[in-house]
């Protein structure tokens, strides 16, 4: 079972406003299924907004190892949910990462840390992919990064164009990955033996 978790200061004034936006909905906050949902809200957003208190720099540098290996490093189907700062609907899906380094590894676990700070923002699937690459190639120092995101919006299958089976991809790169044989080889990696979300 996970603890629960740490609130940020914030969190009661955040639950008035759920319970003012409950009520400005057409809905009694009184009502005994609702009496408890502002505050629910109000910690689920923090949840799900928690990448603002967290450095993905430090992640990767808390688990830094000298290591004489520079082939590429892939971290594929990082399962992640993110909100769309358009609309603060969720989007979903799965991240790749490929880094080829450059003296230093890290844990691999800290590669998935920080998909979870960044998609743990309101954001855009293409600043997420940025800042994925960016926090990899400024704190590793690697001889190339790719990112690969692939992702539905439910901002465009539960309102809009309402399109159920549409997948966003998104792709940054650097480095080595500026050779197109590099970024096939990353693409063939990832996409053998896999289904699409």
């Amino acid at each position: 079972m996970n603890p629960e978790p740490e609130y940020r200061e914030g969190l009661e004034q955040l639950a008035d406003h759920y319970k003012e936006i409950i009520n400005l909905l057409g809905e009694d906050t009184r009502r005994e299924g609702l009496q408890k949902t502002p505050m629910r809200v109000a910690k689920a957003m923090q949840v799900l907004t928690r990448g603002y208190t967290m450095d993905a720099h430090k992640v990767l540098t808390d688990a830094l190892f000298k290591e004489d290996y520079n082939q590429m490093v892939i971290v594929k189907d990082i399962d992640f949910f993110s909100l769309c700062e358009h609309h603060m609907l969720p989007f979903y899906g799965k991240v790749h990462v490929a880094y080829i380094p450059n003296g230093y590894i890290t844990g691999l676990s800290k590669i998935a840390r920080v998909v979870d700070i960044f998609s743990h923002r309101l954001q855009v699937q293409e600043r997420m992919t940025l800042q994925i690459k960016e926090c990899i190639e400024q704190t590793l120092h690697p001889l190339g990064v790719m990112v690969v995101v692939e992702a539905k919006h439910m901002c465009m299958q539960m309102r809009g164009v309402e399109k159920q089976n549409s997948i966003t991809t998104t792709s940054d790169f650097s480095g080595a990955f500026n050779q197109a044989k590099t970024r096939q080889e990353f693409m063939n990696l990832i996409n053998r033996d896999r289904r699409i979300l």
